[in-house]
């Protein structure tokens, strides 16, 4: 298929790259200080929704929204803490996951590009002192 016409889900390598950046990526985020709180201690289903997730939200099949509905991603994460300080953690996380398992630098840079977009979006907490 034509470079351009595939599918972020595609040109990345498919579900089982996906599988293989979050379970990266959450082997980060249980031991990050600003982020581990936030997550039950099994992440095993917070892993199985990720990863359909991301699926979905990269091109591939709708996996989430078959079997949980529309994402409503702000909206399901109201609940969380989630200020500045939190989303960079995120990112930080997701940008090392990234760097550790996708092999194409155009896709990392275009995938951490929406992520970013994605994350910056979740903030539901003003800005303190702290985050400055």
């Amino acid at each position: 298929m034509n470079r351009e016409m595939q599918s972020p889900f595609e040109a990345i390598g498919g579900g089982k790259v996906v599988e293989r950046l979050v379970k990266t990526f959450y082997s980060r985020v249980r031991v990050h200080p600003d982020l581990a709180p936030l997550f039950p201690d099994d992440l095993t289903e917070t892993m199985r929704k990720q990863t359909q997730f991301l699926t979905q939200f990269l091109g591939g099949p709708s996996l989430y929204s078959h079997e949980h509905g529309h994402p409503r991603l702000r909206a399901r994460h109201l609940r969380f803490p989630i200020s500045q300080i939190q989303a960079n953690a995120w990112l930080d996380c997701m940008s090392k996951a990234l760097n550790d398992v996708i092999i194409d630098s155009e896709w990392r840079e275009r995938l951490l590009e929406r992520f970013t977009l994605t994350a910056h979006h979740m903030i539901n907490q003003p800005a303190s002192k702290d985050d400055i």
